[in-house]
């Protein structure tokens, strides 16, 4: 059930074999991402769990079940602000209702990024999924 954004990230990841590579990789998808503006930067949008500062801001068009889940997001470590492009691609222009459908740790599985992240940052990349989940599912009125 992934995007075709997500999909064009699992190719990419194929096509690099070695880690570092894929690791630099993220770190640029994070580098060309939309800055987050100081003023979104509150404890509203704060994710806890993570080791790293992070803010997701959630951009939610239409209303309802349909109502389309986009976010934006920014972290103060290389490596999570692409972690955060990665759950972007798995999530932007997605139904909100089908956000709580995505099964992100099997999509993030086929990534390999499992068995290559440190304990702190898959913790803070639950949080981050589970704060998707939590503003998708609050737009959808579930």
């Amino acid at each position: 059930m992934a995007t075709p954004a997500f999909e064009e990230i699992a190719d990419t990841f194929e096509f690099l074999e070695d880690w570092e590579d894929r690791y630099r990789h993220v770190i640029d998808m994070g580098k060309s991402m939309p800055p987050l503006e100081d003023a979104f930067r509150v404890p509203a949008t704060k994710v806890d769990g993570c080791a790293s500062q992070v803010w997701l801001l959630p951009e939610i068009e239409g209303q309802g079940p349909s109502a389309t889940f986009q976010f934006r997001g920014a972290s103060d470590a290389m490596i999570v602000s692409g972690l955060i492009a990665v759950l972007r691609a798995l999530y932007n222009d997605v139904a909100v209702a089908d956000v709580l459908r995505i099964d992100a740790p099997a999509e993030l599985a086929r990534l390999g990024l499992n068995d290559h992240l440190s304990a702190q940052r898959s913790n803070g990349l639950r949080a981050m999924v589970e704060r998707i989940r939590l503003l998708a599912a609050e737009a959808a009125g579930a």
